[in-house]
């Protein structure tokens, strides 16, 4: 019970009917075998004529009746008085009451009137008792630690980024679903690498555009290991410069479905689990480049820029049901994927980096570390920039 549903004159009352058994288990348990309470013949020599109950074995019903009825649960007895009125002997029937005289809320205390009574409706024992009410802490509820479901499944896990996240998470403890589209043998041997790290790992192939595809990956990581709780999506497609008088659609909406339409099909299969566990995270790329735009890459900044608002959106909607969303937002790379990018263009961005030089794969997947890690679960709808210091906000 708590303070607050105390109220002075509640009541409460409990019955008890003293045994020969009760007085065995007492004098067992106590070790009080005086012969004024055990022995038939002595006390027949004595005024009393009949063994009496311990005085004791009586009042131990008032730890019974604060126990369990008033206050109940909670109930810490730390103040007792009593004053023996009457003998009490094997056969009566006692009543034992209890009622609250006084409330001390600084202490969170009440006091009690604690009465004992036989059959004949004459009072054996008076006392007051002074019992403090101990309730629960409300702790907030932390998200059960993932350690017995740590799977995640890393998109594009054979890019560059994603092989180095896939290495990194398996040493951070997770299981790791590798997602390939093409390179299978890229896969098995990373596999292999995070296998040796001491990790569970499995292969999935499939087009995350297609809901189909998304659905037997589910399915396979479910059969082969357990519940994926973080996926990272690494998925990207090829960065060209183009010239907006040579775009064609078809360019733009290639990057909006690796970045869009994807990540829209990953969350329709796997939010089902994450609402009913209540915990989930979804990791996505973006780029410096929505904030500090360059030329020549409209369907690139177009497509992340989506992203960057699809994320931050699910964040807000979903942060109730504790799925957390989050960015990490390189600048340039040195991947294959900037291939394509002039020698003097990367020179630049470096040059152009207060540190001095590019972005390693190892640095992002560290960032990516930490969101998927329970030390980032009070982070969602955030964006972790990871650029030398070339975009500061």
């Amino acid at each position: 019970m708590k303070y607050s549903e105390i109220k002075i004159g509640d009541k409460a009352e409990i019955k008890h009917k003293i045994t020969q058994k009760d007085i065995e288990k007492f004098v067992e348990l106590t070790g009080d075998d005086n012969k004024l309470h055990t022995d038939e013949e002595y006390s027949e020599l004595t005024s009393l004529k009949k063994p009496v109950v311990h005085g004791m074995l009586g009042a131990s019903f008032i730890s019974t009746i604060i126990g369990t009825k008033l206050p109940g649960d909670g109930a810490l007895w730390y103040s007792q008085n009593l004053e023996f009125l009457k003998s009490v002997r094997v056969g009566d029937e006692l009543r034992i009451t209890a009622e609250v005289v006084n409330k001390f809320d600084r202490t969170k205390t009440v006091e009690l009137r604690t009465d004992i009574y036989n059959q004949h409706k004459q009072k054996v024992t008076a006392g007051t008792s002074k019992v403090k009410i101990v309730e629960l802490v409300q702790i907030k509820t932390k998200e059960k630690k993932r350690s017995q479901n740590k799977t995640v499944l890393v998109i594009g896990g054979t890019g560059g980024i994603g092989s180095a996240t896939c290495v990194q998470l398996a040493k951070d403890g997770f299981n790791i679903v590798i997602h390939y589209h093409k390179n299978k043998n890229k896969a098995i041997k990373l596999k292999g690498e995070i296998e040796k790290i001491g990790r569970k790992a499995i292969i999935v192939s499939g087009d995350i555009t297609l809901l189909d595809d998304v659905m037997k990956m589910k399915e396979k990581s479910i059969r082969s290991i357990e519940n994926i709780s973080v996926i990272v999506n690494c998925s990207t497609i090829s960065i060209h410069n183009i010239k907006f008088s040579d775009l064609d659609w078809i360019e733009i909406k290639s990057h909006f479905d690796a970045n869009i339409k994807g990540s829209f099909n990953l969350l329709k299969v796997f939010l089902p689990v994450w609402e009913k566990d209540k915990f989930g995270k979804f990791i996505a790329l973006t780029t410096m480049y929505t904030e500090q735009v360059q030329p020549e890459l409209l369907g690139y900044i177009t497509a992340k820029t989506a992203l960057n608002g699809f994320v931050k959106a699910l964040a807000f909607e979903l942060a109730p049901k504790g799925i957390r969303f989050n960015l990490v937002s390189p600048g340039m790379v040195d991947t294959s994927l900037i291939a394509d990018v002039p020698e003097k263009i990367r020179l630049l961005s470096a040059a152009q980096t207060p540190l001095r030089t590019l972005a390693t794969v190892e640095d992002v997947a560290g960032a990516i570390s930490y969101l998927s890690s329970d030390k980032s679960n009070y982070l969602t709808g955030e964006t972790i920039r990871v650029n030398g210091g070339q975009v500061m906000l």
